[in-house]
């Protein structure tokens, strides 16, 4: 099943609408807990910050956050899949929670099995960035350089899992590209190292390596959205640039243990829906390259299952282990 930003937000406008249930009017008894499988700065915990404040208005109850990073995000998201399933303790969830099902096979708990679709907060798209000195500005250019020197090319990522490694070997099997993948501690130092023509290329992060090409110590080349996006709007997707049916997107998500009420969800997901439209709360994600979704709960739990059987297939195929 193939979602499209129109459908997810299509669905979740038509929620937004709707009267809280009447299963929800007592909830929440007692102060929220966002844990955030990440340390704090980074997209994942930005998100987080914002809706927090906004879900504690509307709800009347503390919304707190905890950092509880490491593990690729599984020691945070199994302190939520072991909570009690009353809403109270709820998973700003991100791209890995789609990954790490492939990418480490024994987890102390399953996704998504586990857990309760809430929304589907933001979609970000990455940027394709080159060092400015490779001789490609577009996709096709690109491909036709790493298809004349094969093996020569090099793209780095922030480790290997990630989102950037991922989207990189996706590129790989829909181009029949062979280019080599320099792994580094974060996105970062990645970025430092196509800046300098140490690597070819990169996936980038929006928030990160927008600025770098606009700055013009990188080149952009394109962005791994379907469509193109608001924060470049000039720059072309991979899709339209010869790879069809390229879609990648990092994205955030909230979720909550499994067997919470349905009751609770949707009152969580209305309330997260209205937050995600709120106007500064918007203008903050663009900043991010972020875009608002506010998804359904179905709609959300169809994305997932998507996503997971998607890079399921790439982990496979490229043989990635986990760090």
């Amino acid at each position: 099943m193939r979602l499209t930003r129109r459908s997810m937000v299509l669905a979740s406008a038509a929620s937004v609408v709707a009267p809280a249930p009447v299963g929800a009017r007592a909830f929440p008894s007692r102060p929220i807990r966002i844990v955030v499988p990440y340390a704090p700065g980074g997209g994942a915990d930005t998100v987080a910050r914002l809706l927090a404040p906004k879900l504690q208005d509307a709800l009347g109850q503390s919304v707190m956050i905890d950092n509880k990073p490491g593990a690729g995000g599984v020691i945070g998201d199994d302190v939520v899949a072991k909570a009690p399933p009353d809403g109270h303790t709820l998973l700003l969830g991100a791209f890995a929670h789609a990954v790490n099902p492939s990418l480490l096979p024994r987890m102390p708990f399953r996704t998504p099995d586990d857990f309760a679709p809430i929304s589907l907060l933001v979609v970000v798209p990455d940027l394709l960035v080159v060092t400015p000195s490779l001789p490609a500005t577009s996709v096709a250019e690109l491909i036709a350089l790493a298809k004349a020197q094969p093996g020569k090319l090099a793209y780095g990522s922030a480790g290997n899992g990630t989102a950037q490694h991922l989207a990189a070997e996706l590129f790989k099997a829909r181009t029949g590209c062979d280019i080599q993948h320099v792994p580094y501690k974060g996105g970062g130092p990645a970025l430092v190292d196509v800046a300098a023509g140490h690597v070819q290329m990169l996936f980038g992060n929006m928030s990160s390596a927008l600025p770098q090409a606009q700055a013009g110590r990188v080149r952009a080349v394109a962005v791994t959205s379907p469509k193109r996006s608001p924060a470049a709007p000039d720059v072309p997707t991979v899709a339209e640039s010869g790879v069809p049916g390229y879609d990648v997107y990092e994205w955030n998500a909230l979720l909550a243990p499994a067997g919470t009420p349905a009751a609770v969800i949707e009152r969580l997901q209305q309330e997260a829906a209205k937050a995600l439209r709120l106007p500064d709360v918007v203008a903050r994600l663009a900043t991010l390259g972020a875009e608002p979704v506010g998804s359904t709960p179905e709609t959300f739990a169809a994305f997932l299952r998507t996503e997971i059987a998607k890079w399921a297939d790439i982990v496979k195929t490229a043989g990635i282990k986990a760090e």
